[in-house]
């Protein structure tokens, strides 16, 4: 089953699932609970912390929810908050972080490459952790709109379209859909 978030990033053969950890994670747990799919893609939208450019395609199979306040030592978490899927669908080791804001501070984006996460992109999380409870082989792909600074939220507007047609041509290329017209 290909899965997208909705609102911005809806696809004739994708089921959106909503924006943020909470939607996503609520309506593809109803998902699997009642139509159990033998596999989970999720497509969309991420920002770069600084290795990938605008316009590339990345795979992944792992996801953190790291906040920018534990970059920061502002705080901590008791919970596991590292997902990683046991799959052959992608070999990708590309880390992508999820939180339900946006990082617009370029100096404190970078430090999440010293954790070796590279991408944020709002679901990928909640995602993983739905396909890990159910045992269901899961993996991300994502195209690269924007770089998690300052002007992240004007750079996702203004090359969301593009965005949107390269990761549908990346996707055909691959035969994971047939053509999207």
């Amino acid at each position: 089953m290909i899965v997208s978030a909705g609102k911005n990033e809806t696809f004739p053969f994708a089921r959106p699932i909503g924006v943020g950890l909470v939607e996503s994670a609520i309506n593809l747990t109803k998902l699997c609970l009642f139509n159990r799919p033998e596999y989970i893609l999720f497509i969309g939208s991420a920002g770069s912390y600084g290795k990938y450019k605008i316009f590339d395609i990345v795979e992944s199979k792992n996801s953190s929810n790291v906040e920018l306040s534990f970059l920061e030592n502002f705080s901590y978490t008791p919970i596991d908050n590292a997902v990683i899927i046991d799959t052959k669908l992608t070999i990708s080791e590309v880390v992508v972080n999820s939180s339900n804001y946006i990082s617009t501070n370029s100096n404190l984006s970078k430090d999440f490459l010293k954790f070796n996460i590279d991408l944020e992109n709002m679901e990928f999380f909640s995602v993983l952790s739905v396909a890990k409870e159910f045992e269901i082989p899961a993996f991300g792909i994502f195209v690269v709109t924007n770089y998690a600074n300052e002007s992240a939220h004007s750079d996702f507007i203004k090359n969301h379209k593009e965005a949107m047609r390269i990761l549908v041509r990346y996707l055909e290329d691959k035969n994971i859909i047939k053509e999207a017209k």
